[in-house]
């Protein structure tokens, strides 16, 4: 469902773009809006989420996709932890659909899904792995790496139950957006990925804003 958002960009209280293969790491707070913008379209943003007074209680799949009864998220889904609680409450979209299982991507899947020689190639686990080393602060390590969502991805199922990767259905300015229903780390990979179509084979920048509570 496409619902568009009364906020307004100039009113945030933190406003930031971050380049195709870099990440962002930051603690929303309760009651606290973030958005992440597609700044040129067909962009995947590789999430994971964890409770910020307890990080061993982080987004989980199963729980958000069977309380849910749909694998995409969209306006109105409810992100849920491992512990059924809700982290985030997704507010407004202007995208549609967003994948919850398609993963991040890795050198070792590089590897299985495309040749050898793509290993080498950046990955969002190690824009993970580079996040929680620098930032000892959240109390994070290798192990909290579990899965993630991917916003303005497409990964749709087949008849059969694969998965195949397609190009996106986002766009130049399109967005998502959440509250904090608990104050949440949220940690952004902003996929570097070259060898399917969830960039466009193309990295691009977002951009993540977040709005004070009650707005």
């Amino acid at each position: 469902m496409i619902k568009e958002s009364s906020l307004k960009a100039g009113d945030a209280t933190t406003r930031e773009i971050v380049r195709a293969g870099d990440y962002w790491m930051h603690v929303v707070k309760r009651g606290q809006t973030l958005r992440i913008v597609d700044v040129e379209g067909n962009q995947a943003a590789d999430t994971l989420f964890f409770n910020a007074d307890d990080p061993h209680e982080r987004y989980s799949v199963c729980d958000t996709v069977r309380e849910q009864g749909n694998v995409y998220l969209g306006a109105g889904s409810v992100l849920l932890s491992d512990l059924c609680r809700p982290l985030m409450t997704i507010t407004a979209d202007t995208v549609g659909r967003h994948d919850t299982i398609g993963g991040a991507c890795a050198t070792e899947s590089n590897t299985v899904r495309y040749s050898l020689e793509k290993k080498s190639m950046h990955a969002c686990r190690d824009s993970y792995l580079l996040a929680v080393v620098e930032n000892e602060q959240y109390g994070l390590s290798k192990r909290d790496i579990a899965h993630n969502i991917n916003f303005f991805m497409n990964v749709p199922v087949t008849p059969d139950g694969g998965l195949t990767f397609a190009d996106g259905v986002s766009g130049p300015g399109k967005y998502v957006e959440m509250r904090a229903e608990m104050n949440v780390i949220v940690l952004i990979s902003n996929c570097p990925q070259l060898n399917n179509p969830c960039n466009a084979y193309n990295p691009t920048p977002i951009e993540v804003l977040i709005w004070p509570e009650d707005r």
